[in-house]
């Protein structure tokens, strides 16, 4: 065989093995750091786990409760205390990969993790190309008494994905990205999380999911998930200045927790908006998101809100029920420093009923509108589809929704 076919096969034997060869690594709570990573000798934190995997590679963490203490916080900087930091990306098409083993439920309880002065991350992921499914978080907390926030899932890295996550029953906003691109948060889910530390305990700062991408992070999705007894809103996106798709997701009585207690704002979808002051930092392009089959139901405040946004939203097919105000399309003029009905907007096949108000600040020559249907008299059948405990039912295996039984076409 002539040399260089000889090269160009063995180069070709090469790539394959590399394609092919892709690890696989294991965590459990009886897990030592100090083993090798196997199935049968696995590492006990995740932390350890990323120094072994590499691009491609699948972290399997097996079921059980993963008790964090200070002393595993892998990072302090500045006012932030990282508890698990995922600094080491993947590449395109060769993700690294942290998921239960199929079956099993492990849970990261972060009750013990106090660091004195610092917000806690539990799980900060700045690295790109990094897949995470199938894990709880519970009892992040707080520690500062002034303005502040903890988090469980904080993103600011890039083409991340993110699965079949919870957050609950914790101090800490569920989900939070503040930088990066072409992130997915896929059926997840947020819930009962409340700070009654920070500012007397007002508990305004614990949404379910926020997202605030600066200028050039696009291509954010949230597809399929649900916020629900979180103590300010279910899904906020203030100050983003790139545009974030919500498909499919639900938020349920936020504002108020399990026992009653109406605390934040309280709004289901709290969409857009740059404050409200004369300095109003909005970006150059106003970005324009969009809500679609989604819905908000028995929220404190508005199921959907505008939020002072200084343009238009598209809102297609959602379902709005029992919340103070369902639809609430308050916009704002830039020049003059001041709110207006709501303008710009697309609106189109929405449903609304059962609340205090149906629809308040819209200015309807000013947007686009068709088969909504607002002001709906629900059958007792539809209505107990939307009770809460039904919409916080198991999802399915796969991490489907569970089945609303709506009558009718809501999208």
């Amino acid at each position: 065989m002539p040399f260089l076919a000889k090269l160009l096969k063995h180069c070709v034997i090469l790539l394959s093995a590399g394609a092919a060869g892709a690890a696989e690594w294991h965590v459990a709570p009886d897990g030592d750091d100090a083993a090798g990573g196997s199935r049968i000798r696995p590492f006990a934190t995740i932390q350890r786990a990323q120094r072994a995997a590499s691009a491609g590679d699948t972290v399997f963490i097996r079921g059980g409760t993963y008790h964090m203490t200070d002393g595993m916080i892998a990072e302090r900087r500045r006012i932030w205390a990282h508890v698990i930091h995922l600094d080491k990306s993947g590449a395109a098409g060769r993700p690294i990969r942290y998921q239960a083993v199929e079956g099993e439920r492990p849970v990261f309880d972060f009750s013990a993790v106090k660091p004195k002065g610092l917000r806690v991350h539990a799980f900060q992921v700045s690295g790109s190309h990094i897949e995470l499914v199938g894990i709880a978080v519970t009892g992040v907390q707080v520690t500062l008494t002034g303005h502040t926030q903890s988090i469980c899932f904080s993103n600011t890295g890039s083409h991340n994905h993110y699965e079949r996550l919870s957050m609950h029953d914790g101090m800490g906003i569920g989900f939070y990205l503040s930088r990066g691109s072409d992130n997915l948060v896929l059926n997840c889910d947020a819930w009962n999380n409340y700070d009654p530390v920070s500012e007397g305990g007002k508990g305004g700062n614990v949404d379910g999911f926020g997202c605030h991408p600066g200028r050039g992070d696009t291509g954010n999705v949230f597809r399929g998930c649900r916020a629900w007894w979180n103590s300010d809103d279910g899904f906020d996106c203030i100050s983003a200045s790139e545009a974030i798709r919500f498909e499919d997701c639900r938020a349920f009585q936020n504002g108020r927790l399990e026992d009653g207690r109406r605390l934040g704002d309280g709004n289901g979808f709290k969409i857009g908006g740059f404050g409200i002051g004369p300095r109003y930092n909005a970006p150059p392009v106003i970005p324009r998101h969009v809500v679609t089959g989604c819905l908000g139901v028995e929220n404190k405040a508005s199921g959907f809100y505008a939020n002072h946004h200084p343009g238009g939203i598209d809102w297609i097919g959602n379902l709005a029920f029992g919340n103070s105000t369902n639809f609430n399309f308050l916009c704002r003029d830039l020049s003059a420093h001041r709110d207006l009905p709501g303008f710009g907007h697309v609106i189109r096949n929405n449903t609304s009923a059962g609340g205090r108000a149906e629809v308040r600040n819209l200015d309807e020559a000013r947007c686009e509108l068709s088969g909504n249907r607002f002001g709906e008299t629900l059958s007792t059948r539809e209505r107990r589809s939307l009770e809460p405990q039904r919409l916080a039912a198991a999802r399915g295996i796969d991490g489907a929704l569970p089945d609303i039984a709506f009558g009718r076409k809501h999208r």
